[in-house]
């Protein structure tokens, strides 16, 4: 077996890892595709899903994405301790299934979203719908809280078309 010289070696590692980057990109890139045209026929908008779950408790975040070969609307909300999962059916927007959210990485990231709403005064609902409106011809496809420097802000991401776009929108 032939030693590879010790100069190739950074290039190989970098040649591997652009090669699993491009690979995840592309994956990425092909499901955004797919949600694009699932979303094509969905009646339901993201604003109205985040006002129906409001039954549920506050909503903290939603998305619209591919379960099961099936496009649905997801919204994570808290009421007291307890963060549930509401899960919409894209052509109605009603809700279908409501869960607890047990799972350890959706519990983490639920409460990283109730902490950014917690120092929110604007809803995600108002943040969402001033991010249609300022985007002419978009549609709302998933909007999560976050604090960046210690200000919540809200990341809406925005279909128009085929074309993807992120704006971000201060809640406080």
């Amino acid at each position: 077996m032939k030693k590879i010289p010790s100069a190739l070696i950074p290039l190989l590692i970098a040649a591997f890892s652009w090669a699993g980057l491009s690979a995840s990109a592309f994956a990425e890139e092909k499901d955004q595709a797919a949600l694009a045209r699932a979303l094509q026929p969905a009646k339901a908008t993201l604003e109205a899903g985040l006002k129906t779950s409001e039954r549920e408790g506050k909503p903290i975040s939603a998305k619209f994405e591919i379960e099961g070969g099936k496009l649905q609307l997801s919204v994570y909300t808290v009421k007291g301790d307890n963060f549930t999962e509401a899960v919409l059916d894209s052509g109605t927007g009603a809700i279908v299934k409501a869960e607890e959210i047990t799972d350890a990485d959706d519990l983490k990231e639920a409460k990283e979203q109730n902490a950014a709403m917690a120092k929110a005064k604007q809803s995600l609902i108002t943040a969402t719908e001033a991010a249609v409106k300022a985007n002419s011809g978009s549609r709302a496809v998933s909007v999560e809280p976050e604090l960046k420097d210690g200000h919540p802000i809200a990341e809406v991401t925005l279909l128009q078309g085929s074309t993807f776009k992120k704006v971000s929108s201060n809640l406080d």
